[in-house]
């Protein structure tokens, strides 16, 4: 292994390893610590959900992450946290990278959640999303982590035990040696980790050259443009995608994003579409069997069905303020978890899934190990195989991530990958 990486969620590390295969490393996603790695992985992506656990736990989580793929002889270490940072004053990004930092002895790390495809910039330390400040685009509504500064500078220090130091885009725009100057300048005023602005692609080319040889590195998924080529891969060399099985799809969306939300009023429009009610999930008065009924019911339509727990911020904010935030969200993941379960075992074979939480309770809910990349659906979001039994085809969306007709088109590509429709 070459590259080895740590993801704080699942739609993160699918959207991560979507970005080193396309730069030209045979990649795996792998969901939890992997018993074994095959030779042929020059880039690891190990997926946790640990962005909104305890710090201890997400500490620990994270460092057997980087020990097991030390171990399979990862050169180069990747930090990867969603591009809207998603992490409260007391969260886990500052905590996981300061036990990494001292773990791999380095003295300075980049941290750079920019991903501008999707109009994640960071300008003198403050990450937008398109022309707003990240606390003004809705983010500050996050149900589980609601970002209410814009200023990772100052945000990351609340959660570090380190210095943070800042390089900003006149020293970016200089190129890889000036930034290596920089990056060598804060480390001797003791600036471990480093916020470092970027705004177009070739921002994030010019990071990961200067990147070469760092033992470790953090940010989004755009931060690993310009890896690959550190190792002498280009796209050219990708690894062919695999083939996806036929069987039949369904939708599944807990995500309360705007983006998901337009989404999903989208699809409804145009496909059979099962509204859930969290309360009465909450209240055991709805079950996934329930939901199971009301599938068998549409199978005679030719549409993906859309089964969503997706609802504005103010409802999210009612319920959680009469259940309770964590019962809440507990409650619709077990229930996502099982309902997979159920869907698998009656013979569906196509999961799109949309929101980090929702993904990662469904993955885990299969006991899936590791997944193939194959093509890109929207920018940050491919298609994954699992190879193993089941044999699964899945879209494993971050909430903010996809065009209107996200689900539409994941299954679209997912028929191109299996040789036409179920």
């Amino acid at each position: 292994m070459l590259l080895g990486s740590v993801a704080d969620d699942f739609t993160g590390a699918s959207d991560l390893a979507n970005t080193l295969a396309r730069g030209g490393m045979r990649t795996t996603l792998f969901v939890g610590i992997p018993e074994t790695v095959r030779p042929e992985c020059e880039a690891g992506v190990i997926a946790l959900k640990s962005r909104s656990i305890p710090v201890a736990e997400a500490v620990g989580q994270s460092l057997a992450a980087l020990e097991a793929l030390r171990a399979a002889g990862a050169k180069q270490i990747l930090f990867k946290y969603c591009s809207t940072f998603d992490s409260t004053r007391e969260g886990n990004i500052g905590p996981v990278a300061d036990a990494m930092i001292e773990a791999l002895a380095a003295p300075v790390a980049i941290v750079c959640p920019a991903f501008p495809t999707n109009l994640r910039t960071i300008y003198r330390g403050h990450l937008f999303v398109g022309d707003k400040l990240l606390n003004e685009s809705g983010m500050e509504k996050h149900p589980l982590t609601p970002m209410t500064d814009a200023n990772l500078q100052r945000w990351l220090s609340y959660q570090s035990q380190n210095r943070i130091g800042l390089i900003t885009l006149d020293t970016i725009r200089k190129g890889s040696d000036a930034i290596r100057a920089a990056l060598e300048e804060a480390a001797r005023r003791k600036e471990r980790l480093v916020i470092c602005d970027a705004i177009t692609d070739d921002d994030l080319v010019r990071l990961g050259e200067a990147a070469r040889g760092m033992a470790l590195v953090t940010g989004g998924s755009g931060i690993a443009l310009g890896l690959p080529a550190n190792f002498g891969r280009s796209p050219s060399a990708a690894a062919p995608a695999p083939r996806a099985p036929v069987g039949k799809a369904v939708a599944l969306s807990g995500s309360c994003s705007r983006a998901t939300l337009a989404q999903v009023a989208r699809h409804r429009a145009e496909a059979p579409a099962l509204a859930l009610d969290a309360a009465a999930i909450v209240e055991s008065r709805f079950a996934p069997a329930d939901a199971m009924t009301w599938l068998a019911g549409e199978a005679g339509s030719a549409a993906l069905p859309l089964v969503y727990s997706s609802a504005a911020p103010e409802e999210v904010s009612a319920l959680q303020a009469r259940f309770g935030t964590e019962k809440v969200a507990h409650a619709v993941e077990n229930f996502f978890a099982e309902l997979a379960r159920m869907l698998v075992a009656s013979g569906y074979r196509r999961l799109i899934t949309a929101g980090g939480e929702t993904s990662s309770a469904i993955v885990s809910g299969l006991a899936l190990k590791a997944l193939a990349i194959g093509p890109e659906i929207d920018p940050g979001v491919p298609a994954l195989v699992h190879e193993g039994e089941p044999s699964l085809a899945l879209a494993l969306k971050s909430g903010n991530f996809g065009a209107p007709d996200f689900f539409a088109k994941a299954l679209a590509v997912m028929d191109g990958m299996a040789g036409g429709p179920a």
